[in-house]
């Protein structure tokens, strides 16, 4: 399965918190892409930052989880909410308290209801270069276009661009926007790769 844990990138989570759910406010419905997601932790530190951000507005949220997922168990996972200490150590104790419960298994926690519901997970292969849907208002894809050819991630980046409703996309910090796409997105800040759509 692919490493991941809770709360892994708080610069970009930050930088979402900032800039980003200003905007979303707004929207009577907001729709948003976290591409690659593995076993879902970082859809769901998405939500949780944007519940803790939006307060009820967040019930007009939805997070469409997407992961070409091999091995077929990504999807239960998600669903369950349930994950390992291990995965949720680092999560800040007021927000552990407040979102996780002791799950049936020893040392596993579950994740609050309101947040799981936020979440629908599909599998997707993002080489297809088939939007999960149009109408996005915020894209996160990391982890995964490193993977690819340029090439590949300059097209994968173009199908972001059309999903998105003058919305923001959000990659990895190591992960910098190629010339052929400087007509298609603006950064947001400097100092992280948070872009709005052109």
């Amino acid at each position: 399965m692919a490493f991941t844990y809770f709360f892994r990138d708080m610069q970009t989570l930050e930088m979402i918190r900032d800039y980003v759910i200003p905007e979303l406010r707004s929207r009577r419905y907001i729709h948003i892409w976290d591409a690659g997601c593995a076993m879902g932790p970082e859809p769901y530190s998405l939500a949780i930052v944007l519940r803790e951000n939006m307060g009820m507005i967040f019930r007009n949220v939805k997070i469409h989880a997407t992961d070409i997922d091999n091995s077929n168990l990504f999807g239960d996972i998600i669903k369950k909410g349930v994950y390992p200490k291990d995965m949720v150590q680092r999560i800040p104790k007021p927000i552990f308290e407040k979102y996780f419960s002791p799950a049936d298994e020893p040392d596993h926690f579950v994740i609050a209801d309101e947040i799981r519901r936020s979440v629908e997970f599909t599998r997707h292969n993002l080489l297809d270069l088939k939007p999960i849907r149009t109408g996005l208002n915020l894209v996160l894809c990391k982890n995964v276009l490193l993977h690819f050819k340029e090439k590949e991630r300059i097209e994968v980046m173009k199908m972001f661009h059309d999903s998105l409703d003058g919305g923001y996309f959000a990659t990895e910090q190591t992960q910098k926007l190629p010339e052929k796409l400087k007509d298609h997105f603006e950064p947001v800040v400097a100092n992280a790769q948070l872009y709005r759509k052109i």
